[in-house]
């Protein structure tokens, strides 16, 4: 079985915003994408345009319909839609690595990233059982476990634009739900975005301790009430785009009125 380091100089991970997340499975695809062609090649499909497809992700997205509770007086707001994008979490205290026979499973000391060494990966499985998240996907092809790895290949690659080295699925997200940093560093984007939303953990009761964090949804009925409040006629959504962006006409069209107006017949 594999060691964990006892603490990583930094810890690098996701930070996913469920309020932000609108389900479109573009970080599904691009991580699929970039990952069989590149890092952890190929990820298999069996059957891929057939009755029953399936195939190796390292991440997928899962949606819920949910009915937040009350709170204190006020009613409980509407049922939501959450999507949920899952992946490896990168634990600190990873069962994953602990059970592991071979050693292939890792954790790296240098930026904290759950790997998996594919050479000494003998496929038996037991990491994916001692995962409480589901994070851990046998490759039927290659016969070895494959999991999210940041992207390492991406992210530490100076030949690839400042942007570009960021996990291709934040890369792509184009709703933004999806940040990327050193979660070890309180100063950093990611740890000050968690402590303004209140990250939390994932079944945190399972004491893996994970350093992606989710930031949680807030209710969608909020507009919705106050309308209520102030009465159904004082909200009004289309008001910003119906408005005149200006009273007078410019430009060549502006000297072409005035020039009109001038001539017998025209208003003065």
């Amino acid at each position: 079985m594999t060691d964990l380091p006892t603490e990583t100089t930094r810890k690098m991970g996701l930070v996913i915003d469920l309020d932000t997340c609108v389900g479109c499975h573009a970080c599904v695809i691009s991580c699929k994408g970039w990952n069989t062609e590149n890092y952890g090649a190929p990820l298999s499909d069996q059957d891929a345009y057939g009755a029953d497809p399936s195939g190796t992700f390292l991440n997928r997205v899962h949606s819920y319909e949910v009915q937040p509770e009350a709170c204190g007086t006020d009613p409980a707001p509407a049922a939501q839609l959450i999507h949920f994008p899952k992946s490896c979490l990168h634990c600190e205290d990873a069962p994953c690595v602990t059970v592991c026979p071979t050693g292939a499973s890792y954790k790296r000391v240098e930026d904290g990233i759950v790997l998996v060494n594919e050479s000494d990966c003998i496929g038996c499985g037991l990491c994916a059982w001692s995962c409480p998240y589901g994070a851990r996907e046998l490759d039927l092809a290659a016969g070895v476990m494959k999991k999210c790895t940041l992207c390492v290949d991406r992210i530490y690659n100076e030949n690839l634009p400042e942007e570009d080295r960021v996990p291709a699925c934040v890369r792509t997200c184009p709703a933004g739900a999806r940040h990327f940093g050193d979660l070890g560093d309180p100063t950093s984007d990611v740890s000050q975005l968690v402590a303004e939303r209140g990250g939390m953990d994932l079944m945190p009761e399972q004491g893996t301790k994970p350093v992606n964090k989710y930031l949680p949804p807030r209710p969608k009925d909020t507009l919705a009430a106050q309308g209520m409040e102030q009465g159904a006629g004082d909200i009004d959504l289309l008001a910003p785009l119906l408005a005149p962006v200006t009273e007078e006409a410019g430009g060549f069209l502006g000297w072409l009125d005035r020039a009109l107006d001038k001539l017998p017949g025209g208003q003065n």
